[in-house]
């Protein structure tokens, strides 16, 4: 978005970014990367989907479950985890159980569902599956504030 005169960091899958006050890594997301730019009404590709960790914090995009999710559980010490559940366009609550149990966090949030009607997903169900692993999650509705204890 540097041709928009918005300040960037560029950087790329694998990567890491030292910054001052934290260090960023660029991970895979397993998702379509085509997207549709408002102002121009036309569809543009903006590079390959990602997520993204920081520090200790991960946000794993809109994805699909994968085996690399293995390898941030045993490279990084994860405290909170954004997983999607959405299904259809991402992976499923089944495949985010799956991916919470390989990355092993301390905290799990569900993300993009409920935002329209193809990614209905009932987010206690989840949060029930992962108690079941022993993992805690907590569902936050759209405007909703969490502070971890």
């Amino acid at each position: 978005m540097g041709w928009k005169d918005l300040e960037t960091e560029p950087m790329n899958i694998g990567g890491q970014l030292n910054l001052p006050f934290f260090k960023a890594k660029m991970i895979k997301a397993y998702h379509s990367s085509s997207n549709i730019l408002e102002d121009e009404k036309k569809i543009i590709y903006l590079g390959n989907p990602a997520g993204y960790i920081i520090e200790t914090i991960l946000h794993a995009g809109d994805t699909s479950l994968h085996k690399d999710m293995k390898l941030i559980g045993q490279q990084h010490s994860i405290d909170l985890a954004f997983l999607p559940i959405g299904d259809r366009f991402t992976m499923g609550i089944d495949d985010a159980v799956q991916a919470a149990e390989w990355i092993n966090p301390k905290l799990v949030v569900p993300i993009h569902y409920n935002t329209f009607p193809f990614i209905v997903q009932d987010a206690e169900e989840f949060v029930i599956k992962l108690s079941e692993k022993g993992i805690t999650g907590i569902p936050l509705h759209i405007g909703e504030k969490f502070s971890p204890k």
